[in-house]
């Protein structure tokens, strides 16, 4: 009876190892860093109608998805609101997102108060307060969206609201920022200027940045520790080098970096690289402790 009980276990660890043998041989490889950069790429976008019982249509794409990061980053998408279209009013319970247009103009809604700003900006929405976008003007409008989470699961609830016809604010009462080259300071050899902080953000968002990097010289370094970083090309060419492996850059690209994870981003063309840098902590307790190493305001 012994020889058998031992024989049956012996047997039974035989069959976990080669099961957790085969488990390790078929864990994918990661990706070459080429292959998880999200590029723009109009002959992808989707054609939607009534986005959140909006107005009118749009297109889109995914330009990152949840996968992209180990932190919660759920989706950073690019797309095309047409004319007389928009984003109806809703809002999220456990994620907050940030409404990018990189021309013209739209109005913007954030609990119900609208205002018209001239792109390129952005505004936040923040966790629980209700938001929505539309393109009043009769030229479509090139669009960015980007979606943090207090976990990796997205949610809405939308209120029924096109905003079409809203009546308009002239100074906007909720947090926008714009992406002007003439407010970046010098850095090092780049320019950079901090749009959005971590006091902003209710979810592991940690910041929002704007950056120009002359011909020539590079954005160097790694975030801040717990910190990774969705970099999106606004303009320019470059090159990025991050752990090691290197790859193109182009306008339009979206660039996932790992937190822990080395960077350098180089402008390689006649013009500066000009990016916009977000930052998403680990957790709540990795996005505290970075804003407790901020210098004072």
């Amino acid at each position: 009876m012994k020889a058998t009980g031992s024989l049956a276990r012996r047997a039974a660890l035989l069959t976990l190892a080669l099961a957790g043998s085969a488990t390790a041989q078929q864990a994918p490889a990661p990706r070459p860093l080429a292959a998880r950069i999200g590029h723009t790429d109009p002959t992808r976008y989707r054609q939607l109608a009534k986005v959140h019982d909006g107005a009118g249509t749009m297109a889109f794409a995914p330009l990152l998805g949840a996968d992209a990061l180990s932190t919660n980053l759920i989706f950073v998408h690019r797309g095309v609101i047409a004319p007389h279209s928009g984003i109806g009013q809703h809002f999220h319970h456990q994620c907050e997102e940030m409404f990018v247009i990189l021309d013209g103009e739209a109005q913007f809604t954030v609990d119900g108060r609208t205002a018209t700003i001239a792109g390129p900006a952005a505004v936040p929405d923040r966790m629980g307060h209700a938001h929505a976008l539309y393109n009043a003007s009769d030229r479509p409008v090139q669009w960015l969206n980007i979606n943090v989470g207090q976990t990796k699961r997205y949610d809405n609830l939308d209120l029924g609201d096109s905003r079409e016809g809203a009546p308009l604010d002239r100074i906007a009462q909720f947090a926008a920022v714009t992406f002007d080259r003439d407010k970046l300071k010098p850095q090092g050899t780049t320019r950079v200027r901090r749009l959005l902080g971590p006091e902003v953000f209710t979810t592991p968002w940690a910041f929002v940045d704007h950056v120009l990097v002359p011909p020539g010289a590079a954005l160097d370094g790694a975030a801040a520790p717990g910190i990774s970083e969705m970099v999106y090309v606004i303009a320019g060419a470059g090159e990025a080098m991050v752990a090691g492996e290197r790859a193109a850059l182009r306008a339009g690209d979206a660039l996932p970096v790992e937190v822990g994870t080395a960077r350098t981003l180089r402008a390689t063309g006649a013009a500066p690289l000009e990016l916009m840098v977000i930052g998403v902590a680990r957790d709540l307790a990795a996005k505290a402790a970075y804003a407790a190493s901020l210098p004072p305001r």
